[in-house]
């Protein structure tokens, strides 16, 4: 919740004030000296500074120009009715609204609210946004022995708030998972907010988690709230925390353990209440052992570990997937060949479902429209244990070219026309045999 600071110079109006907003969550400074109140602001932040107007020596006007001058805080001024026009004069100033005293407690608490969610649904959005133009995700498809053993995992761990690690081969799906998780959770009407740990520099990602104070850094013209403060009551998502560098996973386990964190430059702790879902393509325990991953951090990750199988272990599930990446496209051939899909289900998958996805990109271009065609997928060969070239020839006196074509022949009729099963019997790739049958013209 928001941190306010009330400036009074009576002590009971702001004992008053204080007691309503404490009672609400927030987090609450009073003070009755408005020369005390400056150097507040000039040494802590606060999101939301509510002060009288009118106050011997130092005036509600000479708090809202210092608080502009740091340019973090919504200003909210308390008035009697006499001085309302200087209220309206100092919201065209940049004060967020004035209250009329006397007031009951509890529009000052609405009126808090509504900025404290004004603030955060401000950095929120602009985050969401630069998010949402590199989003990887889309709905979780798979019916294998794999994929409902995690997610049963998923299922059962979901209405828990338990810290999660998800491991597993790059390009599995485990942000996906994550999203199923929150969705699926206590916490799905809250945010869900995902950061790449191996995307950033250590100084960069420390201030993407935790965010930064103005002029803790070069660059850092303003208060910039963290993804833990914007995540608070929702999700955070530590995708590749094994890239992370030992300093920042003291404050990772900070984080875990207090429930609070500090922004890069500041010195006030900011509470958070955030369900943290981890991710890895490492061996984190091979990590612990070389000294690269704290061994206190790992056992507060590892609290429920969920693996995400490769597509190699789900093999059955391509025919689902395919049909549903090329349905978001709205490819209308999405109907495919048992060709191409025995093609597919016997490639070994090294960039997993990112993979798949990007093969079918690229049959759809080359396709331009047409059903795609097993020369548009492109795989190349991986499990080939011989050339044809060096197979001896079926019959002897005969060429090269004519006891290949003959031994292709024989081998799809051996086995009734199944590519697959024939590919198999020359000990050769079904993407190589279709290269050799167009090559022989054979039908």
């Amino acid at each position: 919740m928001a941190n306010i600071l009330i400036i009074d110079d009576e002590p009971k109006m702001t004992y008053l004030v204080g007691s309503a907003l404490k009672e609400a969550g927030f987090g609450v400074t009073s003070v009755n000296a408005p020369s005390e109140a400056i150097k507040l602001i000039e040494n802590h932040s606060y999101d939301i500074i509510i002060t009288d107007l009118s106050m011997p020596e130092i005036s509600g006007l000479d708090i809202l120009e210092k608080a502009r001058l740091k340019g973090e805080a919504e200003v909210v001024l308390m008035t009697a009715y006499g001085t309302v026009e200087t209220a309206v004069t100092a919201m065209k100033n940049g004060a967020a609204d004035y209250i009329i005293k006397p007031f009951p407690v509890e529009e000052l608490v609405l009126l808090c609210q509504k900025l404290a969610e004004k603030q955060k649904l401000s950095d929120l959005s602009s985050l969401l946004t630069r998010d949402l133009k590199s989003i990887s995700y889309d709905q979780f498809i798979g019916r294998s022995e794999a994929a409902r053993r995690m997610l049963e995992l998923v299922a059962k761990v979901a209405a828990t708030d338990t810290t999660v690690l998800l491991a597993g081969k790059s390009g599995t799906g485990k942000e996906l998972a994550a999203h199923l998780i929150h969705e699926n959770s206590p916490r799905r009407d809250k945010p869900f907010i995902a950061v790449n740990c191996a995307a950033l520099t250590e100084t960069l990602l420390e201030s993407e988690l935790f965010g930064h104070e103005r002029g803790a850094f070069t660059g850092a013209v303003a208060r910039k709230r963290g993804r833990f403060e914007l995540a608070d009551k929702g999700t955070i998502f530590l995708d590749e925390i094994g890239e992370t560098s030992p300093a920042l996973q003291a404050k990772l386990l900070r984080v875990l353990e207090e429930k609070q964190f500090v922004r890069v430059g500041g010195v006030d702790n900011v509470p958070t209440d955030v369900r943290v879902i981890a991710a890895t393509n490492r061996n984190l325990k091979e990590d612990m052992a070389k000294g690269k991953f704290r061994e206190d951090l790992f056992y507060r990750l590892n609290v429920f570990p969920i693996y995400v199988p490769t597509l190699a272990e789900r093999k059955e599930d391509i025919p689902e997937l395919l049909e549903y990446f090329l349905s978001k496209r709205q490819y209308k051939h999405s109907h495919l060949s048992h060709e191409i899909v025995g093609l597919l289900q016997s490639y070994n998958w090294p960039g997993n479902i990112r993979e798949l996805k990007n093969i079918l990109e690229r049959a759809m271009i080359l396709a331009a429209g047409a059903p795609l065609e097993i020369e548009h997928i492109g795989i190349e060969d991986e499990t080939e244990t011989a050339p044809l070239e060096t197979f001896p020839p079926a019959v002897p006196g005969t060429g090269l070219e004519a006891a290949e074509k003959e031994m292709i022949e024989k081998a799809l009729l051996e086995t009734k026309g199944n590519k697959t099963d024939a590919a198999k019997l020359l000990k050769i790739t079904r993407r190589r045999l279709y290269s050799r049958m167009k090559y022989h013209k054979i039908e």
